[in-house]
């Protein structure tokens, strides 16, 4: 069985900050959000994993690398435009050849990985099998129908009257029976080849397409929002550690880890926290669920519910929070202009200023 990951979409929702970074890059917990998708295969026994990349390529290859450090085999698949989620099959088919596969979206987070839905998919070898949740808005995402037994019979994408709550989830499932399908189907109004038209054509035939509902946690960290609670989320799971240096004047309340170069002093951290190698954090707050990369600088200032990418200072300000700054910013104070009042006052007036 190999795997497909898809990291080359352009990550519009979390401009700024994709404009020059992959959003699959975007860390959480000081790690990048593709590197717990790629853990999470070969947690699940798959060892050959193509990458289609895009626009962010070069930067995709730089941080993953040929897959080694993760004990996998990593093959690079260019795709020109993100032209859907089928059309990335259809361009992968050398590297998938007659393989089973799972297909990976390489900016989703899922808690407790996919090896369950790997184990299951191998001894019950549906044509497809489409992972879901419910979701309070469905009108984004993928949606499917099920009839009273569960299965399903439907799919629509982005849709806006949903038949059902249940989104798909950014994790799939197919044997070759899929490349048939996606060569069937025509481009949606959108102008992409969509994996929910390939999915539908299969129910049509009357294939064997099954789903599984997961209850567990799940996020599309495309955008700032999600990727704030996906932060979250992790930090929770935090192990404490500290291999940076600590004065005697810093307080540490619940799990922190504070990497190796790190140095904090004067400061007060309520974890859970990270605070990434080489940062100095000085006469400072960092509340919980913050996330600070390496390299950093966060001096006479609060911080809380926040990821700060590496290289970024922020220097005397009051209070940052659920704040997403990305990678050699500067946050400092606006300087104070001179205030003024300008009157014109008629005869016999009576004014109050407060100062």
């Amino acid at each position: 069985m190999k795997a497909l990951v898809l990291s080359g979409g352009a990550g519009t929702r979390l401009r700024p900050i994709t404009h020059t970074s992959a959003k699959q890059l975007v860390p959480v917990a000081n790690k990048p959000v593709l590197f717990y998708g790629l853990e999470a295969i070969a947690d699940a026994g798959v060892s050959e994993v193509g990458i289609v990349v895009g626009d962010t390529a070069e930067e995709i290859r730089e941080a993953v690398g040929d897959g080694s450090r993760f004990g996998l085999d990593v093959t690079y698949i260019p795709q020109d435009a993100p032209l859907g989620l089928a059309h990335a099959v259809l361009i992968a088919q050398d590297f998938l050849g007659d393989d089973d596969f799972v297909m990976y979206l390489g900016d989703n987070f899922i808690v407790g990985g996919i090896t369950p839905l790997v184990e299951e998919f191998r001894t019950e070898r549906p044509d497809a099998q489409i992972l879901l949740t419910q979701v309070p808005n469905p009108t984004s995402f993928g949606v499917a129908e099920l009839d009273g037994n569960g299965v399903v019979v439907g799919l629509e994408e982005k849709p806006k009257k949903p038949k059902s709550d249940l989104a798909l989830v950014g994790v799939y499932l197919f044997t070759p029976a899929i490349h048939e399908a996606v060569r069937s189907i025509e481009p949606s109004w959108r102008g992409e080849l969509e994996i929910t038209h390939a999915i539908q054509w299969l129910i049509d035939g009357k294939r064997d397409v099954r789903s599984t509902t997961i209850s567990g946690y799940w996020k599309d960290t495309g955008n700032v929002t999600d990727m704030l609670e996906v932060n979250r989320s992790v930090l929770e799971t935090l192990e404490p550690l500290q291999e940076g240096t600590v004065d005697e004047r810093t307080e540490i309340i619940g799990r922190v880890r504070i990497e190796s170069g790190a140095k904090v002093c004067g400061s007060r951290i309520v974890g859970p926290v990270v605070i990434g190698a080489g940062s100095v954090i000085s006469d400072a707050y960092i509340g919980p669920f913050t996330s600070v990369s390496e390299n950093c600088r966060i001096e006479d200032s609060e911080i809380e519910y926040s990821i700060v990418l590496s290289g970024s200072s922020v220097t005397g300000v009051r209070r940052v929070e659920a704040s997403l700054i990305g990678r050699d910013v500067e946050v400092t104070p606006a300087p104070r202009n001179p205030s003024a009042h300008r009157l014109v006052l008629g005869d016999h007036s009576k004014v109050q200023i407060s100062s």
